[in-house]
């Protein structure tokens, strides 16, 4: 079924990104994931090339551009090229950090930090969950307190994409114990505060060059300049930017999914067993069939949300159906593919053994499967 999402200035972006990938990533991606870190140079080359941060305004540095359809052609281009730790790192920034940043900021603030953002020299965090506190983000045990003109800062972080890496991390604390949810404020922690530290790489199954972290903070004295929002209204800033973290969630998904997917289908017409290529068989026939039109069925969904999105209107719901279903829907993806290729799908150096790892998370992260369907499920009976 042809797509009518893009237009021929998508397609001259795809060009670009793709011609970046090719001479920037591609070479150097095996190595980033055997030292388990991406060269952070790679960013402001990327940036350059308006990979990531169109978004940011003129003013800043950017290009001002908000239409997410440039943000799904990089998705699906990183993905052809089987690059998804560097994909997961840019995501991070273009569907986490900086909706923040943009939504969030007073002017001062976006003079301080947009314009590196924009250049590639500032990689952001977002720290959200804690050892006792994941999808819970009530759970949050994190504390700032007031001090003049300052915030006292306590508490640990995990699970933290970039940990490592980031110059600035927006976290999540509780500000007032007795206000609820009305007591959660967010702060912009800087990578020389002190008492901000660094805890140890984690160690993940999946996204080697994607560095994950733990992150503590000491009594770390935060200017007031640092609030990022309205003191009290955390909680809310964070619900009201999840649909683009799952936006983001749902498209990287079924582009990895198309991606695998096709180098199955090219791999089973190549693959000789008993005398002619396994794609003759019809079980593999009915296997790719079910899986290319489960592909196409979501990928109507997914540019449906992207639409919604450009338009202002997509909600909090229908993120959470993309976010489950697709990523779900990847899962099952991985695993059929990975059975189609026999035993060479278990080798590192084939792309789907990879991708069966590396996009193991994507149920979890941004809301695990189970949020998800709660959040609709309660949208449905009130």
């Amino acid at each position: 079924m042809e797509r009518k999402l893009y237009d021929d200035t998508h397609e001259q972006y795809r060009e670009t990104v793709r011609t970046f990938l090719q001479k920037e990533v591609v070479p150097y991606h095996e190595s980033w994931e055997a030292d388990r870190w991406i060269d952070r140079t790679v960013f402001a080359r990327a940036a350059g090339h308006g990979i990531y941060g169109l978004q940011i305004p003129e003013a800043y540095g950017g290009a001002g551009e908000q239409d997410y359809r440039f943000r799904m052609v990089a998705a699906e281009e990183i993905a052809k090229a089987h690059t998804i730790s560097f994909a997961v790192t840019i995501a991070l920034q273009d569907d986490l950090v900086l909706h923040y940043l943009l939504d969030l900021t007073t002017e001062e603030q976006r003079l301080r930090w947009l314009p590196g953002i924009a250049r590639g020299e500032l990689i952001g965090a977002l720290a959200m969950s804690e050892p006792g506190a994941g999808s819970d983000l009530r759970g949050i045990r994190t504390t700032a307190r007031r001090d003049g003109d300052e915030w006292i800062l306590n508490g640990q972080k995990t699970f933290i994409s970039s940990g490592i890496m980031a110059d600035l991390a927006i976290v999540a604390a509780r500000t007032d114990p007795d206000a609820g949810s009305n007591g959660y404020s967010l702060f912009v922690v800087e990578k020389d505060m002190p008492g901000f530290r660094r805890g140890r790489k984690l160690d993940k199954i999946g996204l080697p060059a994607q560095d994950t972290a733990e992150l503590y903070f000491d009594d770390v004295r935060v200017p007031s300049g640092n609030l990022l929002g309205v003191e009290g209204r955390g909680l809310q800033h964070l619900m009201s930017h999840l649909p683009r973290e799952r936006l983001g969630v749902t498209v990287k998904s079924l582009a990895n999914c198309r991606a695998v997917f096709d180098v199955t289908r090219q791999y089973c017409a190549e693959r000789q067993a008993f005398g002619r290529s396994i794609a003759e068989f019809q079980h593999v026939r009915f296997e790719l069939a079910e899986m290319a039109t489960e592909i196409d069925v979501a990928q109507a969904y997914v540019d449906d949300s992207v639409r919604a999105y450009n338009a202002g209107e997509l909600t909090a719901v229908d993120a959470a159906k993309g976010k489950w279903y697709v990523s779900e829907l990847q899962k099952r993806i991985m695993d059929r593919c990975l059975q189609l290729h026999g035993g060479y799908g278990y080798m590192t150096e084939y792309a789907v053994a990879r991708a069966f790892v590396d996009t193991r998370v994507q149920t979890i992260y941004g809301g695990t499967t189970e949020i998800m369907k709660e959040l609709i499920g309660r949208d449905l009976v009130g």
